[in-house]
């Protein structure tokens, strides 16, 4: 497993559609792990492929608490399950240090592959809901500040710009890891042979 390089906004590469998996391999399987230990290395609570500059349908997202309960998502989709809408508290890791307010739909139902390549298909509500259709923007070429305004993106951009030039912006680190998401992600790797 490895720790990957995260794309900070505004880097145009974030805007790239990702492609559907053909075939859920090693190689797919090794982005996954790798993946997963970024997002809990960051730390984070999803990360999807396009924010490490691989530009497949892939999302990782683990929203407890206890960092215990690791959800792989290849090519996903969702429907959404009636009109109730709510405003939560957003951020992400390609956006270092900005958070804002963002109505999702609150339902969803989520069809995927996961890391084996069996689908697999729940209900989302609340925090997963939202963190799902966050990462599933990231696939389709959109970041969570696309939802504010024009002028917040342009000050949004130019610190994030500075910041980087700076060398200021965080990268993961492994010693982000806590022994819950070491475990979580020892389970996946078993569970991938």
């Amino acid at each position: 497993m490895a720790i990957l390089p995260l794309l900070h906004y505004p880097d145009p590469r974030l805007r790239t559609i990702a492609r559907p998996v053909a075939t859920v391999d090693d190689q797919v399987r090794r982005l996954v792990l790798d993946m997963a230990e970024t997002m809990y290395a960051a730390p984070g609570i999803g990360l999807a492929a396009t924010q490490v500059n691989v530009h497949l349908r892939v999302v990782v997202v683990d929203v407890s608490e206890a960092q215990n309960d690791l959800r792989v998502l290849i090519n996903p989709e969702i429907t959404i399950l009636g009109s109730d809408t709510k405003i939560h508290q957003e951020g992400c890791l390609s956006v270092p240090g900005v958070y804002d307010e963002v109505s999702r739909p609150d339902r969803i139902e989520v069809r995927a592959l996961n890391a084996q390549g069996d689908p697999v298909s729940f209900i989302a509500d609340g925090i997963l809901s939202v963190c799902i259709q966050h990462e599933l923007d990231h696939l389709n070429g959109k970041v969570f500040v696309d939802y504010l305004s024009r002028l917040k993106q342009g000050r949004i951009a130019t610190k994030l710009v500075k910041a980087e030039r700076d060398g200021a912006l965080p990268q993961p680190e492994e010693a982000g890891l806590s022994a819950t998401a070491h475990n979580s992600l020892m389970r996946l790797k078993a569970a991938l042979g």
